[in-house]
């Protein structure tokens, strides 16, 4: 499905040119409020009957997060039709207000551009708020996936936003720079871009999308993105010693791959940061094999590859001055007479050995072995993501990401969610959880004996593979991946692309700051 055509326009909001007119509206104590620079739209309505916000309350509308409300102009202003939508209240003042109301206008400008689904063009208030988080949240509001529907989707997306860029309030932010809010509006579209690449991947059903075929996709992304690509197949995986990707990718007819894509940085990188996200095309749980119900959704259990494959892509568009290494194993895990059983040992990359002793765990296994492979190029910083724990849901929720690693890269990790508008939240890693990985084969079992502290004990697993004195960092994105609800704000049904958006936040930072 075409992407929408994005354009920052200049001048009155009542006067635009556009079948839509699109403005926010914020709930307060009487009733709603309207955000953002629209006094010339409500100017245009008068004052009788109520003027604008009158009409808008008797049509049902109360600011209140994801509400959509149309209402016919009538010549008021130059749009035939006005929707009004809701932000929510005002977000307490802090350290991230700036971030939560970028995070409101991305999903009250997703929520618009859904039900303006079939439109052939709009104009948008909600950019005089936040530029970028009406741009992201317009272009992943229109998104559908729907290369598998045999007539389509029904409606097209919005065909056209023009988005009303901010205007000069005094305060010398750079609002009514055209230079600023230019390179704003090419950024936003760019990680709303990569955003989208990453869902593609995700909904993309696992009898296409295979270890073979998600390496030659991730190929195409890297070679168009102008990065360095290498592909090992099976052969180069055993002469390599790749015994947990090797293991966990046994069992199926549709053997692995690693891929790795590199952006150089340019020519002065002030970083060195090592990407890993975790690609199992289909997860069965193999031998430990995993109930029937909703089975479907492993199809999502490469969300972690999805997103960290689109992330290093989305550094090279951006030519963002720090070196970025993405190292992606890929597998299937299916049962069958070669697959690797509960009880087995897995000689790893690097060394280490693993007892098996449930084969549903067989994400850590494979991304052990690319966290020590990524470590091999000596990186400043190294993270991975993955969709890892069904105990990251029960300890977070299905829209929050636990992040675990060393204390520095961690809290900056979560931060950087936080101000991407993806959330996130730090976690431990307890000491005394380490020796319930303890085997009695091996150097260590890949899971504990009992259910505590599930997704704290996978994250201390991966970290026995981060090579000593490394910043590391693990988000576990079991449920925020993937969106098994209906669609809300910019977020549609299926893969959410998150954590790109985190991703790019961190690498910003780490490229401007170091």
């Amino acid at each position: 499905m075409p992407d929408p055509a994005f354009a920052l326009v200049t001048g009155s909001a009542a006067t635009a040119d556009a079948d839509t007119l699109i403005i926010g509206l914020r709930t307060g104590e009487d009733g709603p409020i309207l955000a953002g620079e629209a006094a010339d739209v409500a100017e245009a309505f008068g004052t009788d009957d109520g003027g604008l916000l009158g009409l808008l309350t008797l049509a049902g509308a109360s600011g209140k997060a994801d509400e959509v409300v149309r209402l016919p102009t009538r010549g008021a202003v130059t749009a035939p039709l006005l929707v009004a939508v809701g932000l929510g209240a005002a977000p307490d003042q802090g350290e991230f207000t700036v971030a939560a109301v970028a995070e409101q206008v991305r999903r009250a400008s997703g929520a618009a551009s859904r039900a303006l689904a079939g439109t052939a063009s709009a104009v948008s208030t909600l950019s005089r708020i936040d530029l970028a988080g009406a741009t992201e949240g317009g272009l992943l509001g229109a998104y559908a996936f729907t290369g598998y529907k045999s007539a389509g989707n029904g409606k097209g997306p919005l065909g056209r936003l023009d988005l009303l860029a901010p205007e000069d309030d005094g305060s010398g932010n750079d609002a009514g720079n055209d230079d600023v809010n230019r390179a704003t509006l090419v950024r936003a579209l760019a990680v709303g871009g990569a955003v989208r690449t990453a869902r593609d991947l995700i909904n993309t059903p696992p009898n296409d999308l295979f270890p073979a075929s998600f390496a030659d996709r991730a190929a195409s992304i890297g070679a168009a993105a102008g990065l360095a690509v290498e592909v090992l197949d099976e052969r180069e995986l055993a002469d390599g010693g790749y015994g947990g990707v090797l293991g966990v990718g046994g069992g199926s007819s549709r053997p692995p791959r690693l891929v790795r894509l590199r952006w150089a940085g340019g020519d002065s990188p002030r970083a060195k940061v090592a990407l890993v996200g975790k690609g199992v095309t289909f997860d069965t749980g193999g031998i430990s094999i995993k109930p029937a119900a909703n089975m479907d959704h492993m199809t999502s259990d490469m969300s972690g590859a999805a997103a960290v494959i689109a992330t290093v892509a989305l550094a090279a568009e951006l030519r963002l001055a720090v070196e970025v290494t993405a190292t992606v194993p890929m597998v299937e895990n299916m049962p069958s007479g070669t697959a690797y059983r509960p009880g087995d040992v897995l000689n790893m990359y690097g060394g280490k050995t693993v007892e098996v002793l449930n084969t549903d765990a067989e994400g850590r296994l494979i991304l052990a072995d690319a966290i020590v492979r990524a470590g091999e190029d000596s990186p400043d910083y190294l993270v991975e993501t993955s969709t890892l724990t069904g105990a990251q849901i029960v300890a977070l929720g299905t829209r929050t990401a636990g992040i675990m690693g060393s204390d520095d890269l961690r809290d900056r990790v979560a931060r950087q969610a936080r101000l991407s508008g993806e959330g996130g939240w730090p976690m431990p890693l307890p000491e005394e959880l380490r020796g319930d990985l303890d085997s009695r084969l091996a150097d260590l079992a890949n899971v504990t004996n009992h259910r505590w502290g599930g997704m704290l004990a996978a994250g201390i697993f991966l970290r026995e593979f981060v090579p000593a004195g490394l910043s590391w960092a693990h988000v576990d994105i079991a449920g925020p991946s993937f969106n098994t609800g209906a669609p809300w704000g910019y977020t549609s049904k299926g893969g959410t692309g998150v954590p790109v958006r985190t991703l790019a936040a961190l690498l910003i930072d780490i490229a401007e700051n170091g």
